[in-house]
């Protein structure tokens, strides 16, 4: 039995709390409230504020009449237990906001009756209204990274927190800081992409979206943020969900905790926790990781929770601890403050033992209890415990729906454009085949109305297929569909069916086009494992098959994650990838497809080539080394489908005229770079700009490249701007082996496009704090 857990991540010590600016400024108003609050409470209402329990747990058990909830469940849970949070949905599917209304109503009485402090009600509701059926589904987050776009994803939170409210939800397991270092990972498409300072700064944007830029008061329009899972998550060892990640230490604070350290310094309420473990220790009981880093590193003043049941998981699957019980010490002692258990409310009765036997003092349940309240507090659930429809005339507005449109638009990336195969010309007569062309299923993905992203049909009648989007732009008598290869949706996710790669054949024999749509089905978690990254067999074959009429095929990706397709990219005139686009993915596509809207998404990640080449952009220079001269064939080259930030578009772009305010620069300063974009082709068109760093020499290798900016521009034929970048020598910046931040002196190429320009830094620093502010 182990005593007392240590962790394993020799980071550097660091200055205390008190030396560090809060991450969130202190209300005094609301500070007092909570010391008058916790002054009548007992050991017993404190810890019930710790405790999440799933929806189902107050349910009647005969769900046959719907959502109704129990009263003997719900007094066994606010009277008995003092539960602070109830979560998820009822049935396992969205409910209209008058549903939720009903619900979070009954909750609130029932909490304020017996505890006389509001409930918190949290859902997943990660790319617009996840469980809020009529609500605005936007492109999943993956999408949201390929449109290089801030102020699109601003939008889609704002709209998303808009119409979580409208449903009486104020706690959304949102936004997802997961970077997707592994492309076999089963939950990639959640989050934006494999690069850190991306995923920073859509964090960002997203926890504005949802909160407001006051987190103090979160707004009736507003839902407070939960930023996950902290951390290391996306970086499994087997590429399977839930397994152990091993990073280096000085990486897991250089790459993956600056995503998080963003999203809280951006106001963050709460941060939810990461199910795995990270160097043989699980996060749920890495006191370094969720106090030291967490709260006292970044004087952080908001709440940890848990992730699905997994303080169990510390002594079911990770043996460190020996009971149920000894593992609530190991996880409150680390630092989390709210349990989603999310079965049962044992969790209360053995932590209150816990605390009377010594084992977890009194101070660690006053600063949880603490931080709930001030999560509460902040989302003025006294004052507004639930929410009138009528108040919120714009939840599944036309305006929303135009906005997860613009997005999905900006999110689709061209890939392939041989011989200018698209835009299609009018009058074209098309094929679209594929398991993946009359299915909103697959656009939309996991978290889609359900956990697995099932049951579309029930709530998506309104909204078109690739097939019918394209049938509705260039004409019913110009558009033909044979599926060719069709999803069981009765069975697995990647279960397939009706294989009749022959009459697929056969309808392309009097078209002029081919518009193949692959990829996957939807899926989400741990059940979206799988054991081979290659596209599946029969979509490879029925693409091949299509290739032997010689008619042009465009290939359209539709799938959360990179499936390998290095044998049937060459059969193919144009490729476009999709990702997770939503309800409004085919209209976008069409609108693509047809010229009406010019490509501007570029990759948010590295599409892999080939099975055991698992790549990333920013990876060490002998990660991709040519053949060496010598006495034997030496060779560590990477063959790539498609790099990170790739994409192409109707029109061509010129980069010219790079420029740095400097040429040498100190740690402290700043570096003001700015670069000519010209607009050298005959159509309008926007693209990202990236602005990519390169460390030459450094005391450990360094990265090839990183990502240090991005912005957007729109420019008309001919048109030439601008664009500017401030660049914080600080940014430039790695974690040494000793886990200090440090700037060493040496050059340092700057590069834009296929501009470049080189400039020195003149002396080395070493920080002797956790982060750079």
């Amino acid at each position: 039995m182990r005593k007392e857990v240590l962790t394993m991540l020799g980071i550097a010590a660091v200055a205390t709390a008190s030396a560090i600016p809060p991450a969130i400024p202190s209300d005094p108003a609301i500070e007092k409230k909570i010391v008058e609050i916790m002054s009548k409470m007992t050991l017993e209402e404190k810890v019930g504020q710790m405790c999440e329990l799933e929806i189902g747990w107050l349910q009647d058990p005969d769900r046959s009449n719907g959502y109704k909830l129990n009263e003997a469940k719900m007094k066994e849970a606010f009277d008995r237990y003092k539960v602070g949070s109830i979560l998820n949905t009822p049935n396992g599917e969205a409910q209209t906001p008058q549903v939720w209304h009903d619900i979070i109503k009954s909750i609130q009485q029932q909490s304020m009756k017996y505890i006389g402090i509001p409930d918190i009600y949290g859902v997943d509701q990660i790319h617009g209204t996840t469980y809020t059926a009529g609500g605005t589904l936007f492109p999943q987050e993956v999408n949201m990274a390929a449109s290089f776009n801030r102020q699109l994803v601003r939008r889609a939170g704002e709209i998303s927190a808009y119409e979580t409210r409208a449903a009486s939800i104020p706690w959304t397991y949102a936004p997802v800081m997961d970077i997707n270092r592994d492309a076999r990972w089963s939950r990639g498409w959640e989050s934006f992409g494999e690069d850190p300072y991306m995923n920073a700064q859509m964090a960002h944007e997203l926890v504005l979206g949802y909160q407001g830029t006051d987190p103090n008061h979160i707004g009736p329009y507003n839902v407070a943020s939960c930023t996950k899972h902290y951390l290391g998550y996306g970086s499994p060892k087997s590429g399977k969900d839930r397994t152990p990640a091993i990073i280096a230490p000085n990486e897991l604070r250089e790459k993956y905790f600056a995503p998080f350290k963003e999203s809280i310094q951006s106001g963050s309420l709460s941060v939810m926790v990461n199910s795995g473990t990270i160097n043989g220790m699980p996060v749920h009981a890495d006191y370094e990781l969720l106090t030291v880093w967490l709260k006292e590193g970044l004087n952080w003043d908001g709440m940890i929770v848990t992730d699905w049941a997994d303080i169990h998981n510390l002594w079911k699957r990770d043996n460190i601890a020996k009971d149920y019980k000894e593992a609530i010490e190991l996880s409150i002692n680390a630092g989390v403050d709210m349990s989603m258990t999310p079965y049962d409310a044992e969790f209360c009765d053995l932590l209150i033992e816990l605390v009377k036997e010594g084992r977890v003092k009194q101070s660690r349940i006053d600063d949880a209890c603490a931080r709930i309240l001030r999560l509460k507090l902040r989302c003025n659930l006294w004052e507004l415990p639930y929410t009138e429809i009528k108040n919120y005339p714009k939840f599944g507005s036309k305006e929303f729906a135009e906005q997860a449109l613009e997005l999905a638009v900006q999110s689709e990336v061209l890939l392939k454009n041989e011989n200018a195969l698209l835009p299609i010309k009018e009058g074209t007569r098309i094929l679209v085949t594929g398991p993946n062309a009359n299915s909103i299923r697959s656009l939309n993905g996991g978290w889609s109305y359900t956990w697995q992203g099932t049951a579309n049909e029930k709530f998506t009648s309104g909204y078109n297929t690739i097939y019918r989007s394209l049938a509705n732009r260039f004409g019913e008598g110009n558009v033909k569909y044979v599926a060719g290869v069709e999803y069981d949706n009765d069975a697995n996710w990647d279960a397939e069916k009706n294989i009749d790669i022959e009459a697929a054949v056969k309808a392309a024999a009097d078209v002029d086009v081919i518009v193949a749509c692959i990829g996957e089905n939807s899926y989400c978690e741990t059940p979206g494992n799988l054991t081979d990254l290659n596209l599946s067999a029969n979509q490879k074959n029925l693409v091949k098959a299509l290739a032997k009429t010689g008619k042009p095929i465009v290939l359209i990706l539709n799938e959360g994650r990179s499936r390998l397709i290095g044998d049937i990219t060459p059969l193919a005139g144009a490729v476009v990838n999709v990702m997770l686009p939503g309800n409004y993915g085919g209209d976008a596509l069409a609108l693509l497809l047809a010229g009406d809207r010019n490509f501007s998404a570029k990759l948010p990640f590295t599409y892999p080539r080939e099975i055991s080449s698992h790549y990333v952009y920013d990876a060490k220079p002998a990660e991709s080394v040519p053949t060496m001269d010598g006495s034997y064939n030496y060779s560590a080259s990477t063959d790539l489908e498609w790099e990170f930030g790739y994409g192409l578009s109707y029109t061509d772009f010129a980069y010219s005229n790079l420029r740095v305010d400097k040429d040498t620069f100190n740690p402290s300063d700043k570096l003001i770079v700015t670069v000519d974009v010209t607009n050298t082709g005959n159509r309008e068109g926007m693209t990202p700009v990236l602005l990519y760093t390169s460390d030459l020499v450094a005391s450990l290798t360094p990265d090839v490249k990183r990502l240090r900016g991005f912005d957007k521009v729109n420019l008309k034929p001919g048109e030439k701007t601008t664009v500017k970048f401030e660049l914080p020598a600080s940014d430039m910046a790695f974690v040494g082996r000793d886990g200090k931040w440090r700037l060493e002196a040496g050059d340092f190429m700057i590069r834009v496009g296929n501009e470049n320009k080189m400039v020195k830094c003149l002396e080395t620093k070493v920080w002797q704090t956790q982060n750079i502010e």
